[in-house]
């Protein structure tokens, strides 16, 4: 990666925590040794009530915990919380507030979502998009190309190993926390989780996936506050009809040159002359790109 890097987290995919050599066969019988992403149960507790044990890499479980107590509606923006624990032995997290907090009822009512590794949204989907005004944040194309370039070349654990998902936050083409998990929801977690604790705004942010643009990435990156949700992968017609409830701006199939638009299209600058944009390279093409459209 170059000098010039603007990320605050990136992935490591060298971490020896999160990747195992296993070894194997291929199509023609050859002996093969090769990495597999290593998954491990994590289970969030708000202060004394059990919420939900997820898969995860578990590289930042105080910001995986954090972002998904938010994004359940469970944490609130304005919270105290007074103490984040976690103890890998038992595979445990505790997000402590000072308000106290009974969920007992909520816990009870779940909607399984879209997304990978067992997703769920508790409660009334449509109350995350109540009372919610986005800013009229601006997206130029060319910061919309450069930051897509930098992210689909950086190291990644899914260019070492696959099974992941990645998001990103940026700002304008800079790229700032590159997050990966097993499941989508999770990696969009850890960057709220972080968001929450570094008290960053989210009004000028640009939120990046690999994965499918689905009721649930809608939802999570309206919670958050950002205005732009930007994906190399396809679309959900409730994702889209969530998007535009909620103006919130939803490109799909950002790939090379490509993009389309389907909700807060009037956000989009067209700055940048297509003739000096590359395709993607076939080298850090990934799977989407392949088997989704």
């Amino acid at each position: 990666m170059s000098k010039t890097s603007t990320y605050l987290i990136r992935p490591n995919p060298a971490d020896p925590r999160l990747t195992e050599r296993v070894s194997g066969i291929d199509q023609s019988g050859a002996k093969i040794d090769t990495a597999v992403t290593v998954e491990r149960a994590l289970t969030i507790f708000l202060n004394n009530q059990e919420i939900v044990t997820a898969m995860t890499i578990n590289d930042y479980p105080e910001y995986l915990a954090i972002g998904y107590l938010l994004n359940q509606h469970m944490l609130l923006p304005d919270d105290v919380v007074t103490a984040v624990d976690y103890d890998e032995e038992l595979a445990v997290v505790v997000v402590r507030t000072q308000r106290k907090t009974n969920y007992e009822k909520k816990l009870k009512k779940k909607v399984q979502t879209s997304g990978c590794a067992q997703g769920t949204v508790f409660g009334d989907l449509m109350e995350a998009l109540e009372d919610v005004k986005l800013p009229d944040t601006q997206l130029r194309t060319s910061w919309l190309y450069k930051l897509t370039s930098e992210i689909n070349t950086t190291p990644s654990l899914y260019l070492e190993a696959g099974a992941i998902h990645g998001c990103v936050l940026a700002k304008e083409d800079k790229p700032l926390v590159y997050m990966e998990d097993v499941g989508r929801h999770n990696a969009v977690d850890k960057i709220a989780g972080w968001m929450f604790k570094e008290k960053v705004s989210p009004d000028d942010k640009i939120f990046y996936t690999t994965g499918r643009l689905t009721s649930e990435m809608v939802i999570k990156t309206v919670r958050m506050g950002i205005p732009i949700l930007i994906s190399r992968s396809g679309f959900t017609a409730w994702g889209v009809e969530l998007a535009r409830k909620a103006n919130l701006t939803l490109i799909g199939r950002a790939r090379g040159k490509r993009f389309v638009a389907l909700a807060g299209e009037q956000r989009i600058v067209f700055d940048q002359d297509l003739a000096y944009v590359e395709e993607e390279s076939t080298k850090h093409r990934r799977k989407a790109a392949v088997h989704e459209d």
